[in-house]
């Protein structure tokens, strides 16, 4: 793989926003449903519609681990908030962390629309579109 890949909803606002976080904020390639590659897609979960994921040559973060990896690789986390990355490292040794970081994910994950209110971007597929 040429650099790790986020890959995510680009017919979301709320999730076009993050993803322009991450792609200002870190290394990562940022990379939408609408655009997934076949060498990319047969490496995400069957129902990958379903939640974001980050993609390294070793494995594949999916949900909450993705926006988690995400977010420890942003210049926040090495800069300004450098002990975070170490209390991550120690929440990720037990399981109920998971369940806990997984719960949370699904709960604002399900609620994009209202979110979206507060934080959002156009998407790309809609910016495409009213350009023509």
């Amino acid at each position: 793989m040429e650099r790790d890949t986020f890959v995510y909803d680009d017919d979301c606002g709320f999730c076009t926003w993050w993803a322009d976080r991450f792609a200002d904020r870190t290394d990562l390639r940022i990379v939408g449903f609408s655009e997934l590659p076949p060498d990319l897609r047969v490496r995400l979960p069957a129902e990958y519609e379903s939640c974001s994921h980050l993609v390294t040559d070793e494995r594949v973060y999916s949900c909450g681990a993705s926006i988690e990896e995400a977010i420890r690789r942003t210049d926040l986390l090495e800069e300004q908030l450098a002990p975070a990355a170490d209390v991550l490292d120690f929440l990720r040794q037990f399981e109920d962390y998971e369940r806990l970081r997984e719960r949370a994910y699904r709960r604002v994950a399900d609620r994009r629309d209202r979110w979206g209110q507060l934080l959002s971007k156009t998407p790309p597929a809609r910016r495409d579109s009213s350009e023509e």
